[in-house]
């Protein structure tokens, strides 16, 4: 059998790392186009040169109840659909008529120096009320036909300079906290690469939970203790060849991202909920300086049918107290220029409370952009209210998601939107 790259060899290539999740079917799919010439091209991901700029992505899974978030002041219409829900008392002013949920306290200090972006009324054209279809519209960013790829896997694909695999350490890498990378990261050649806790994510053979009769089997084909410090060689076979080069990418920066992450102590304290925890993984990967392009992460619980004040008001409290401690630790490490923060969810909800005191599916609802890149202020009017201006009760988008996407990716990505989103779509000045 072949032996490995050195150690020092691999650490000097700015890898990235494999989920634990993979498997040896999925691994042999994801890397077919490799293997036509596996000398040329590592499994693993080459991110991005330190100094560039950084995507974060926060989604909000369940439909977030837009008109409980920015909220029409002295507005009837407003009043009289929501008897029970409609929140009057200690609303944060942003200006144009509306206001923040009174516990999005950061969000208004960001609103407050800048750095803050509203962007009302944003949706698509005949609008789906499915969870997953409409989620699947939102990370295809294609609300006709059924999804191949997402648009950020789409535009790691677009990193790369041609179809010549050997041409694939150009791309750049994303990586999700989670159990498995969402639609919107998997593209035609590379998908984002995701894990729950950093001291969990390494390749499979090192993983403890595989059978030891495959691991054992696999640590033999790849020879991963031995051979240390000899120079590469060949087994003649390039499929086993490649097979052993990406076995130590792999193994190799999975160590290194639990030591990125355990290395960095945060100057803020984080809340511990799920989105705190998630934000501060990312804030680590930042400060030791990964080679990473786009992190996401979710936050779920918004699907509020039923009593929907107490635990939207929750969900609204750890949204801002994650990104208020993440944006305050990416200025403490002097990140914050290059870093942009994105919100999303698939819908928002219906204008009218239901018999349950909460609210069901509905269209449209606001985004947010944070950093101090971003040009802040509220964006686009709110949409109308009053009946004649409703879609069956629904509240009427004016500005398409798509139109933010191509703004992120060409004004802060600095990517090609129209050949991402398969169209062209009037950006927004969200970029400073």
């Amino acid at each position: 059998m072949g032996t490995m790259h050195t150690r020092r060899v691999f650490l000097k290539s700015g890898l990235t790392v494999l989920s634990a999740a993979v498997t040896m079917p999925l691994f042999l799919q994801r890397t077919v186009y490799a293997l036509n010439n596996p000398a040329d091209a590592p499994l693993t991901q080459a991110g991005m040169g330190l100094g560039e700029q950084i995507l974060v992505v926060i989604q909000m899974s369940g439909g977030n109840d837009g008109l409980s978030t920015v909220i029409p002041l002295d507005n009837d219409d407003y009043r009289r659909a929501r008897p029970q829900l409609a929140i009057a008392q200690n609303l944060l002013g942003l200006g144009n008529g509306v206001a923040l949920h009174p516990d999005l306290t950061t969000f208004k200090e960001l609103f407050d120096v800048g750095q803050m972006a509203v962007i009302q009324g944003v949706g698509y054209p005949n609008p789906n009320r499915s969870h997953f279809r409409s989620m699947e519209i939102w990370h295809s960013a294609d609300p006709k036909n059924a999804p191949k790829d997402g648009w950020i896997g789409r535009y790691f694909d677009s990193q790369c300079k041609g179809d010549d695999p050997k041409n694939y350490p150009d791309a750049k890498a994303g990586i999700n906290i989670g159990a498995t990378a969402p639609l919107a990261m998997q593209g035609s050649k590379f998908t984002g690469i995701s894990f729950q806790r950093p001291e969990s994510y390494q390749w499979f053979a090192g993983n403890k939970s595989v059978d030891p009769k495959l691991r054992a089997a696999f640590n033999e084909v790849n020879d991963l203790h031995g051979h240390e410090g000899e120079m590469p060689s060949t087994s003649g076979n390039p499929t086993l060849d490649f097979l052993e080069r990406t076995a130590m990418d792999a193994q190799l920066t999975s160590d290194e991202i639990l030591a990125v992450t355990t290395k960095y102590r945060a100057t803020v304290s984080y809340p511990g909920t799920p989105l705190g925890q998630q934000l501060q993984m990312v804030a680590q990967m930042i400060a030791g300086g990964l080679k990473t392009r786009v992190y996401y992460v979710s936050l779920g619980g918004f699907d509020t049918h039923s009593n929907e004040k107490q635990s939207h008001d929750r969900l609204m409290q750890t949204l801002s107290a994650g990104i208020g401690s993440f944006m305050k630790d990416l200025k403490n490490q002097g990140n914050d220029q290059k870093t942009v923060v994105m919100t999303f969810s698939e819908f928002g909800r219906r204008v009218a409370e239901n018999a349950s005191r909460g609210t069901d599916h509905g269209t449209a609802a606001p985004m947010f952009v944070f950093g101090p890149s971003v040009k802040g202020g509220v964006y686009g009017a709110h949409p109308s209210l009053q009946r004649q201006d409703l879609d069956q009760g629904d509240l009427k988008f004016h500005t398409d998601f798509r139109s933010v996407y191509a703004t992120i990716l060409g004004s802060w990505l600095k990517a090609d939107a129209q050949k991402i989103l398969g169209a062209n779509f009037p950006t927004l000045p969200l970029i400073g």
